[in-house]
């Protein structure tokens, strides 16, 4: 059971959210900032209102780094637009066709082509750009998610692909479950292999803690400077993450 409340602390709107959890969490999200607190109901509001002024500077540099990070233009579908596939700037060239959906293929080193519809909308257009962008990191993280299920010991887990606003992917250990943000197709292969394998170092260990750190510094000793340039990456949209994981 959850109860949310907004309350104002230094100049700050704060969500106060009140769950069964054993420790008090104070996160910042993109786009705007937000700042939430996740906090068990044992913890008294006074407590809360101390913790946040406690890392005030560390929200506050948070919310800077949020506020200048770069974003992409709105996508109109349209040619001539730069559409980013596996980390690379691609053109647009937007074809019409007999066809009553669409077809999105990669042609030469740096173009893309969607054949569409005359009449087809923006929003179509976006849909189907997601679906393929979908199959094409399912194609992708596949024989990622099967090779660290090798490396780390562990049974392949059920995974997904979904729209994430706050993590480039997530781990439920319980039930053996990965989802991968859907923007990972934008990004660089070098990116999704990181977050395949901190996902699935979820399955060894829950926590970020010395034996989570110790996998990701043996199978890939980079993974810090792999993540730094993951987040310097322009956001696709709005509400997108620059969090990973």
């Amino acid at each position: 059971m959850m109860n949310t409340d907004l309350i104002a602390v230094a100049g700050l709107s704060v969500e106060l959210v009140r769950k069964p959890i054993k420790n008090l969490h104070i996160g910042v999200y993109p786009p705007e900032g937000r700042v939430r607190v996740a906090a068990p109901p044992s913890i008294s509001e006074d407590a809360i209102r101390v913790a946040i002024v406690t890392r005030l500077g560390w929200i506050k540099k948070k919310q800077r780094e949020f506020a200048g990070q770069a974003r992409e233009s709105e996508r109109r579908y349209v040619s001539g637009e730069t559409h980013y596939v596996w980390g690379k700037p691609l053109r647009l060239l937007v074809k019409p066709s007999g066809l009553r959906g669409c077809k999105i293929a990669l042609e030469g080193a740096d173009r893309l082509v969607m054949a569409t519809p005359h009449d087809a909308t923006v929003t179509q257009k976006s849909k189907w750009m997601s679906s393929w962008y979908r199959e094409a990191l399912r194609e992708r993280a596949l024989p990622r998610i099967e090779k660290w299920s090798e490396k780390l010991a562990v049974p392949i887990p059920r995974w997904g692909v979904r729209v994430m606003r706050t993590k480039w992917g997530s781990c439920n250990p319980d039930k053996g479950l990965i989802w991968l943000n859907l923007d990972l197709a934008k990004k660089p292969l070098q990116a999704l292999d990181y977050v395949i394998l901190h996902e699935m170092a979820h399955l060894v260990s829950p926590r970020h803690d010395d034996v989570f750190m110790a996998l990701l510094d043996r199978h890939m000793p980079g993974w810090r400077q792999v993540r730094f340039d993951l987040n310097a990456l322009p956001l696709s949209t709005p509400n997108a993450s620059k969090l990973a994981c």
